[in-house]
């Protein structure tokens, strides 16, 4: 255990108000592990907290650490931990279910009512010098991979678990709509699934010309309050008939609109984005051609096959990070994400000096 007793850490009081402050560092539980913090992203969800104060009925009601997108270093273990050892670099899954009920030992411990996630109010999230986690919950990195790339593990699952929920395989149509960081992830993700021929939209160019570095097949800019029949007809147009499977990675209610509309019948359309509670679909169009229309909630068994696909070189995901900060500059970090200054896609805090803990 290092002597410094420095565990500066990203605290959210409320709307707008996010400090940072010194807190003790943490002991172990019994299963758990101390790791000391290495790089954390900002996650869409982080800058919506800051902004609004909730997301649905998660509420910011007492300071929350901010961060769930993290890697770090074992740094000690719990009294009862196996599988990992002090010095390993390690992906932090932020999420874990009671691991008792029916959805956990069922595999499906994403909907567990018991979940703890990181950064969800009222549970602490992980950007900061040292914090604690359940040892089964951190994924070791093989030595070639970076912290970076590990902590970009946390919204890769959510490509991985969109595209195992869509039934992507070889040969798929995939349209997506967006191309922010978790579009893209799934992006890539449907490539190295053997996606046939994939589409992407979005609102900003720029986001687009990196969606066709990263293999695109088609892009397609949207402009604000166009008529979705014609963005439709358009869809229809890249790929020469209708996808036969849509994903959804903005949540609003027009893009949720067009999942639908747009995909074959017979199709399965997901919705990734969380937006409104309460949105108007056209189902009766659904449910006439039988388009499948399924949700995503996170992840669930995902970070093994992120992992993988990182490590074995198959995709890219450096690609999405487009700016470092020091946590000492957490201010300047969260601006950039929430305005994309700079064309900003992920944006990346490293609570240790950059390449700390990379291979030389």
């Amino acid at each position: 255990m290092p002597e410094a007793k420095d565990n500066l850490t990203a605290v959210l009081y409320g709307i707008e108000d996010l400090r940072l402050e010194q807190r003790p560092i943490p002991t172990p539980k019994a299963d758990e592990v101390l790791l000391e913090m290495d790089c954390v992203g900002i996650c869409g969800s982080d800058v919506h907290y800051l902004v609004h104060g909730r997301i649905g009925d998660f509420i910011v009601k007492q300071p929350m650490a901010i961060g769930h997108e993290a890697s770090g270093v074992v740094s000690k273990l719990g009294a009862n931990v196996k599988n990992l050892k002090v010095g390993d670099r390690v992906a932090v899954e932020p999420g874990y279910g009671c691991r008792v009920c029916d959805f956990c030992k069922g595999g499906q411990y994403n909907l567990c009512a018991d979940m703890i996630f990181c950064a969800t109010p009222p549970v602490d999230g992980n950007l900061a010098r040292y914090y604690t986690h359940p040892a089964d919950f951190c994924h070791k990195l093989p030595p070639h991979v970076t912290m970076e790339e590990g902590a970009l593990l946390e919204p890769l699952a959510v490509g991985v678990h969109a595209c195992r929920r869509a039934g992507v395989c070889l040969g798929s149509n995939v349209l997506i709509l967006g191309a922010g960081p978790i579009g893209l992830v799934t992006l890539i993700v449907a490539k190295s699934m053997g996606a046939g021929k994939i589409v992407i939209t979005d609102l900003l160019q720029n986001r687009l010309d990196v969606a066709k570095e990263l293999g695109a097949d088609g892009t397609l800019l949207l402009e604000k309050g166009a008529n979705e029949t014609e963005i439709v007809k358009k869809v229809h147009a890249l790929f020469g008939g209708a996808p036969d499977k849509t994903i959804d990675c903005c949540g609003a209610e027009s893009t949720s609109r067009i999942s639908i509309l747009a995909t074959r019948s017979g199709g399965c359309a997901v919705v990734v984005g969380m937006g409104p509670s309460d949105v108007k679909l056209p189902l009766g169009n659904a449910l006439a051609r039988e388009v499948d229309i399924r949700g995503v909630f996170r992840y669930c068994n995902d970070y093994p096959a992120a992992l993988s696909l990182v490590a074995s070189g198959k995709i890219n995901v450096k690609r999405l990070i487009t700016h470092h900060f020091n946590i000492e500059k957490m201010a300047d970090a969260f601006n950039t994400s929430r305005h994309g200054l700079g064309g900003a896609i992920k944006v990346m805090i490293h609570v240790q000096p950059k390449d700390t803990n990379n291979s030389k």
